[in-house]
C-alpha cells in the first residue's frame, strides 16, 4: 500500500505541468527567506542561494610616519607652601630684531630671566648685545642654536621649518650656537634650546653627549609669539609656583609682547620670585636635564 502511494505521488509531481508550477512558487517566496549573508529556499531536494553585496569600508591610504617627536617639559624647584611662588622666566631670541618693551621693563624693574640666542640673533642686534652685557647680574645667555633649525636628526618639517636632519647637522647647529655665544663675550653655555624646543630621542641623547641640557618649559606663554597681547598677558599671570615659561623676546611687532610685559609687572606685585635656570634646581622629563 505505502509503495502504490510513494509512485503515485512521484508520478503527480514529475508531471511537466507540476514542475512549472513548483518552480513558479519557489521563484515567488524567495525574496520573502532572505537571512544573514545569503537566501534558502528549501523543498526537499531543492535550494536557491542568492549572495549579498559586500558592505565593507574601504582601507584608509597608508600614510608614511614621520619622526616620533617629543617637547620635553621643566620646572624649577618651587618655594613651597606658604611662600610666594618662585618662577623661571626664559624667553627664546630667535632671529630679527628685540623687544624692548620686555627687555627694557626686565631691566627697570630688576628681574631675572634666562634668554636663549641664535648666533643669526646676535649678529644682527649688537645694541641689545652690548645691553645684556651690561646686566649680566640679571640675566642667564643660553644656546638657542646656530640659525634656528628644529635638533631632529632625521628629514622633517616642524612648523613648516626644516629640521636638522642629520646627527652631523644637529652638531653644527648646537656647536654653532655656542661658539657664537663664546665669541660674544659670554660664559660658556650649558643648557639648549632647539627651534620649535621639539627633538626626537637620538637627538636628545646626542646634545647631552655635547654636554648641554635641554631647556624645555611648563608653560608656554605666547604661543610663539602669535598670541594676542590679552591671551599672552592671561597665561603667564596664572603661573603657579615651579613653572618654567616660554615667551619671545625678538618679535617687537607682535601684539603679544605687550601682554608679556604686562603679566612680569602682575606676577611682581603678586610677590612672585623670578629666578633664573642657574639659580635653583631644576628637573626635565624625556632624558632632558640630569
Amino acid at each position: 500500500m505505502t509503495r502504490r502511494f510513494n509512485f503515485r505521488l512521484l508520478d503527480m509531481i514529475a508531471s511537466p505541468p507540476r514542475i512549472a508550477a513548483l518552480f513558479s512558487f519557489t521563484l515567488l517566496i524567495a525574496p520573502a527567506c532572505a537571512f544573514g549573508n545569503e537566501t534558502t529556499i528549501s523543498n526537499d531536494a531543492v535550494k536557491v542561494a542568492v549572495a549579498k553585496p559586500s558592505m565593507k569600508p574601504a582601507a584608509p591610504p597608508v600614510r608614511p610616519k614621520g619622526p616620533l617627536l617629543v617637547e620635553p617639559q621643566l620646572r624649577v624647584e618651587g618655594a613651597g607652601k606658604g611662600k610666594p611662588a618662585r618662577v623661571a622666566l626664559t624667553f627664546d631670541a630667535c632671529m630679527g630684531k628685540t623687544d624692548d618693551r620686555i627687555l627694557s621693563l626686565l631691566i627697570s624693574e630688576r628681574i631675572p630671566a634666562t634668554i636663549f640666542v641664535t648666533a643669526r640673533w646676535l649678529k644682527s642686534n649688537p645694541q641689545a648685545l652690548a645691553t645684556l652685557k651690561q646686566n649680566l647680574d640679571l640675566f642667564q645667555i643660553e644656546n638657542h642654536g646656530q640659525n634656528h633649525i628644529p635638533a631632529v636628526d632625521v628629514p622633517a618639517s616642524i612648523y613648516g621649518i626644516a629640521a636638522a636632519g642629520s646627527s652631523d647637522a644637529v652638531m653644527q647647529e648646537v656647536a654653532g650656537g655656542g661658539d657664537a655665544i663664546a665669541a660674544a663675550g659670554f660664559a660658556k653655555p650649558r643648557w639648549f634650546r632647539g627651534a620649535t624646543a621639539k627633538y626626537d630621542a637620538s637627538a636628545i641623547r646626542q646634545i647631552r653627549g655635547m654636554g648641554y641640557e635641554i631647556a624645555g618649559y611648563s608653560l608656554n606663554g605666547d604661543g610663539g609669539s602669535l598670541l594676542g597681547a590679552a591671551a599672552a598677558e592671561k597665561k603667564i599671570s596664572a603661573a603657579k609656583d615651579g613653572d618654567v615659561v616660554i615667551a619671545h623676546i625678538n618679535q617687537p611687532t607682535h601684539a603679544a609682547g605687550e601682554g608679556v610685559a604686562r603679566a612680569i609687572l602682575t606676577l611682581k606685585k603678586r610677590g612672585v620670585e623670578f629666578v633664573r635656570l642657574q639659580d635653583t634646581r631644576e628637573t626635565g622629563n624625556q632624558g632632558s636635564t640630569r
